[in-house]
């Protein structure tokens, strides 16, 4: 075989975008690229390494010998290796050995523009492309008409490892999932699905929140064309695809990208910046514009490569702040004298601002925990520019009240009331996430009190209240059907309950709660607008019940939501409404079909010219126990 030629896909305007921050393409530059040189076919490869004193490719094409192939690097000061090694083919194994200017410290590295990587414990990366016929052109064309803001937005949050497994225990491949997946998706009636982090990572109790190879599918499930066609799949049934993208860390593993030169070239090299303390982890330097340039491009990557419809940015209260998780001392305030990480900011507003402008009908999704202002609000408003962010306090609260038993729960009502006095602050989702069923915090269903009608019942009734609040939604695996036992990323979801009713009720009420909510724009139209609520009655602490109206840009759809929070059935139960008319209940969730009781309303209720709540008109209707019902207003 050839010695390493010289050969470059960088031009002179590649390199001056990726030292300013701004190449958001460098996966077509960097990396391995099969390609063809004056007739003779083989592999481009480029690397940065500015601290690097030489870089070898080693792999199964010269026995993993150091020196064999060294790559050349650029005159212009990059700090870019590059080559064509001819007779290197699609499939073969290859890593970076870097000597460094630093000691001399040699390391080996796997490629971090790898688009496929052995299964781990392997760590080669893989040659390989990103060849597929798609057949998603319908939904591309039109997602951005499905994908807005106002519009039905409902989540299924999966972990590929622990959906399903086969009946020898083991993972299902991308394959496997896009039959099996995507039918049950369509079933449920979710509009989305999120992926728990798919991108390679060495460690399975990570869940994949330590990457290694962000620019590949994990190939624990298949190739990286596998994974393609679930996305595929998925799109063609009508059903978008949001990753879990996780820029805020990075494991340091040795084949990974801490230490990549023998220099701290990805991670920040003060490692009060540097280092995560809770996670034992590296955290990338967003000051360094070639490493803004690696992450922004990344991003891009999914969104066009994998026509993916949206990232959910993982931890970003990680990185927003310098105390996070760090006692005094081990941290240094910014150059005002705050706790905020300027560089931070300033990527975090890059990123979206490169994702929006690129691409339509897409959607980022933040994952915070703080009162950070303005993180769902345009970067030229001076916010972050987020699409939407979750709302992690009204998860907490509505958490705290369901798990009290009824009989206390009239002196905690302003745990369910209080998220009303923020919710149109941000473009909140409502999660119901993996993080809540691990570590002790048992199950969504597990939390409920009572003996089991009472728990099925606070569970319908949580779901029931989550669908009818302002807001997108979220769900994790397993919580649809009310899996009992704590998520356990090492099995499959326990989907024998499903022989049950009332596991099968809770499944059938998930699947017509996703009907109601798409098919109603009263629940989506101004889901982020103080317009589209209103409350009727938040204050009836002694009977736990709230009440309040959904509208949307046609009043004639407006709904009334009213929800019992104990067991009583009451009868009688008069609200206040602005109008004079009929009520026509549409949703109930005690219904038989669901496992509840069967306490209902008559098809249609007259107004009464009765003033109540404030209100000129008012109704008399029948509360079920721990229920919710849903009538439109007519």
């Amino acid at each position: 075989m050839n010695k390493v030629q010289p050969h470059s896909l960088f031009t002179d305007f590649d390199i001056s975008l990726f030292q300013a921050g701004k190449h958001f393409r460098l996966y077509e530059k960097l990396g391995a690229h099969l390609i063809e040189v004056n007739g003779v076919k083989g592999v481009y490869f480029a690397v940065w390494a500015p601290a690097a004193r030489s870089v070898s490719v080693v792999g199964d094409f010269n026995y993993w010998v150091q020196g064999e192939h060294q790559l050349l690097v650029r005159w212009d000061g990059s700090g870019i290796w590059e080559g064509f090694i001819p007779g290197v083919e699609k499939g073969s194994l290859y890593k970076y050995k870097i000597q460094s200017n630093n000691h001399g410290i040699i390391t080996e590295k796997a490629d971090p523009f790898a688009l496929y990587c052995e299964h781990p414990p392997h760590t080669a990366s893989i040659v390989w492309d990103l060849d597929y016929k798609w057949k998603d052109q319908k939904w591309m064309q039109t997602r951005k008409e499905v994908n807005g803001l106002d519009k039905p937005y409902s989540v299924y949050e999966v972990h590929l490892g622990s959906w399903r497994r086969n009946a020898e225990g083991k993972f299902l491949t991308y394959v496997e999932l896009a039959d099996q997946l995507v039918n049950y998706v369509k079933e449920t009636g979710f509009t989305h699905v999120e992926f728990m982090p798919v991108m390679e990572y060495p460690y399975d109790p990570s869940w994949g929140y330590q990457l290694v190879g962000y620019f590949a599918p994990t190939s624990r499930f298949g190739k990286p064309q596998d994974f393609m066609l679930l996305v595929d799949k998925l799109h063609q049934a009508g059903i978008g695809v949001i990753l879990d993208w996780v820029p805020s860390h990075f494991p340091d593993d040795a084949h990974g990208l801490g230490y990549f030169d023998g220099s701290n070239l990805y991670e920040h090299p003060d490692r009060r910046k540097g280092y995560h303390p809770d996670w034992k982890s590296l955290v990338f330097n967003y000051g360094r514009n070639e490493v803004r340039s690696f992450l922004i491009s990344n991003a891009i990557f999914w969104l066009q490569q994998y026509h993916v419809d949206g990232l959910r940015v993982d931890a970003v209260a990680s990185m927003l702040y310098l105390d996070y998780s760090r006692k005094d001392g081990e941290w240094e305030p910014n150059i005002f004298g705050g706790r905020e990480n300027l560089d931070t900011i300033s990527f975090l507003k890059d990123f979206n601002e490169a994702v929006y402008a690129t691409f339509e009908g897409v959607q980022t999704i933040a994952e915070e925990s703080t009162s950070f202002p303005m993180v769902s609000r345009p970067t030229f408003n001076g916010g972050l520019g987020f699409g939407m962010k979750w709302m992690m306090g009204w998860m907490h609260d509505t958490l705290q009240y369901f798990k009290k038993e009824p009989v206390y729960r009239k002196y905690h009502q302003n745990e369910l009331t209080f998220s009303m006095t923020y919710a149109f602050s941000e473009n909140f989702m409502l999660p119901l996430s993996h993080d809540e069923v691990v570590y002790g915090k048992r199950s969504i269903a597990g939390r409920m009190p009572g003996d089991e009608w009472q728990k099925f019942a606070n569970l319908r009734l949580l779901y029931g209240y989550m669908f009818t609040h302002p807001g997108t939604k979220l769900l994790f695996m397993g919580a649809e059907f009310g899996q009992s036992g704590e998520w356990n990323f090492e099995s499959s979801l326990d989907w024998h309950l499903l022989q049950y009713d009332y596991h099968k009720g809770v499944k059938k009420l998930i699947t017509d709660l996703n009907q109601l909510y798409k098919s109603n724009p009263a629940l989506y139209e101004k889901q982020f607008s103080p317009e589209g609520f209103q409350w009727i009655d938040y204050s009836d602490h002694q009977n736990a019940v709230m009440s309040y109206i959904r509208k949307g840009a046609n009043e004639k759809q407006d709904l009334v939501v009213v929800c019992n929070f104990t067991p009583v059935v009451r009868e009688n139960y008069r609200i206040g409404l602005p109008k004079k008319g009929k009520l026509s209940p549409i949703f109930n969730s005690d219904e038989t079909q669901y496992g509840g009781s069967g306490v209902s309303n008559p098809k249609t209720i007259k107004i009464d010219a009765q003033p109540w709540n404030g209100r000129e008109f008012s109704v008399e209707i029948t509360l079920p126990p721990l229920a919710v019902v849903v009538f439109k207003l007519g």
